[in-house]
């Protein structure tokens, strides 16, 4: 299906692509995305446009590349960035500094709305090198968590200018990545393959649970929720393997999945349809899991124009679908595999996957744009 993949190239390393979200009520695809870059001399937080809908052909196929409508230099690689509503974006960067940047979609420009300086940091935030990375943020609007190399976890609200909460030594390693469990609990990747559960209405500086990859202790760098079961939660890390944990029972995975040649970093459950799960690694390679239970007799719902409304009907949650991840061995009987990338040598960075799209970034200093996921 690389027929429907449209190609950018730019000169700049991508560490980072991200939807914009859309407007509860759209029926559309989505269009805009954002990407972060690494590795540069100067880095770019830039607003791109999938492409023209217009170039359509009479079959619905989609023509013409992604292009850009704004872009504002970045300090430090971009580690990790999400949208925080459909005008803000919040970026973590390598220096430590958390930065809040609005798209103005009346004159396409971007502007630094917010900025946290060094909001996470090894010595102290005074000295001039005393910046750790921010690795990763999550937000759920107006609350933004970040976490970083300093093993801090700091809880931040767009309209504030100080920390609501830090947990100082809430980890005495890396973390890596973290997302939101429910409103007040997040869940938290590590350098020594722990995930860490946090409820955030405990005044306790300590996780409320503990899981671990048995033995290994592989640094696991990216994790993603369920989004209709939120004690299902998908993780990968340095040896490319896919996690999928269930966080009621036991501390340690209920599946693992032999996956990617080198570091995964990137999972996403896709985010209406979440029977199909995306990983994306350092081996160059982006892999399509499907786990819907008979995938050629199911009926598509993707294609009604992108709408994620479409899901309702479903989620009184087909109990495969539940089994279909928690399986001791999903790949068994009902799981499909695809790399959707056959020959790429670079990195992939990372994935965003939304309605009927996907957007992927790589070292290869390119932008892929794939408008007809389930096609």
């Amino acid at each position: 299906a690389m027929e429907d993949v449209s190609a950018k190239f730019v000169s700049q390393k991508i560490s980072r692509t991200r939807w914009r979200p859309l407007p509860a009520a759209a029926l559309q695809p989505p269009d805009v995305f954002a990407t972060g870059s690494w590795d540069n001399e100067d880095n770019r937080i830039s607003i791109w446009s999938a492409g023209d809908l217009g170039n359509a052909g009479l079959n619905g196929e989609y023509h013409g590349e992604p292009h850009l409508l704004c872009d504002i230099q970045h300090n430090g690689d971009v580690m990790d960035m999400q949208f925080l509503d459909q005008e803000r974006i919040v970026v973590a960067s390598s220096t430590g500094t958390v930065t809040i940047f609005r798209h103005h979609q009346n004159n396409q420009t971007l502007s630094a709305n917010h900025r946290w300086e060094k909001a996470h940091y090894h010595v102290d935030q005074d000295t001039s090198c005393g910046g750790a990375a921010c690795t990763g943020v999550i937000c759920n609007n107006p609350e933004i968590v970040t976490v970083g190399e300093d093993g801090r976890i700091n809880l931040f609200r767009a309209d504030q200018k100080d920390a609501v909460r830090t947990i100082e030594n809430a980890d005495s390693s890396t973390l890596h990545a973290v997302t939101f469990l429910r409103t007040s609990e997040i869940l938290t990747v590590n350098s020594i393959g722990q995930l860490k559960i946090w409820d955030l209405r405990q005044q306790r500086n300590e996780p409320s649970q503990i899981f671990s990859l048995a033995g290994d202790r592989v640094p696991l760098h990216c994790v993603d929720r369920h989004p209709n079961q939120q004690h299902i939660v998908a993780t990968g890390g340095q040896d490319g393997m896919l996690s999928i944990w269930d966080i009621r029972q036991g501390t340690m995975p209920v599946s693992l999945l032999n996956a990617h040649e080198a570091e995964m970093w990137e999972v996403h459950f896709h985010p209406s349809d979440p029977d199909h799960l995306f990983t994306c690694s350092e081996d160059g390679s982006l892999w399509h899991w499907d786990t819907s239970s008979n995938v050629s007799e199911k009926p598509s719902f993707l294609h009604q124009g992108g709408r994620s409304t479409a899901y309702l009907s479903h989620s009184t949650v087909n109990q495969s679908v539940v089994s279909a991840w928690l399986s001791n061995d999903p790949t068994k009987d009902r799981m499909e595999i695809t790399n959707l990338i056959p020959n790429q040598t670079l990195s992939v960075n990372s994935l965003d996957v939304l309605g009927p799209c996907l957007v992927y970034g790589t070292d290869a200093e390119a932008i892929y744009v794939n408008r007809q996921l389930f096609a």
